[in-house]
């Protein structure tokens, strides 16, 4: 079984300007509901950063749609993630935290499209879209 991965906080503090929600799903290990992410549809080229401390975790050219209702990645920037097991609600799963803040990001999933063939099912709440600068 997994550790809980130990509570660390971004350089603004543990969820200074974070809405409620987005705390609960950062802090509290909570989710989204499927569809309800506007980054969903999110086409723009630019970087996916953590909501809770701003640490850079994905780029825009890894983003897939899996249908699955969250925002999905392929690939992560090297380093920037931690893992855990979660046996939560009877099923085993990875769960997916910024290596910084250790904030609830969503699951890794085996069933991704080349080159990796992983899904990276992440909670739109708990990121933070930069658009690339002209």
């Amino acid at each position: 079984m997994g550790q809980e991965p130990e509570s660390s906080c971004g350089p603004t503090g543990c969820g200074v300007g974070l809405t409620p929600e987005q705390r609960r799903i950062l802090r509290e290990h909570g989710t989204e509901r499927p569809g309800s992410s506007p980054l969903n549809d999110e086409k723009r080229e630019g970087l996916y950063a953590c909501a809770g401390c701003g640490h850079v975790l994905f780029e825009s050219a890894y983003k897939y749609d899996s249908g699955s209702g969250w925002p999905s990645f392929f690939a992560v920037r090297d380093g920037v993630l931690g893992t855990t097991e979660d046996v939560r609600f009877g099923m085993l799963r990875t769960e997916v935290h910024c290596g910084e803040c250790k904030g609830h990001l969503g699951h890794l999933f085996p069933d991704g499209p080349p080159p990796t063939g992983l899904r990276y099912c992440i909670n739109g709440l708990a990121l933070e879209f930069r658009p690339k600068e002209a």
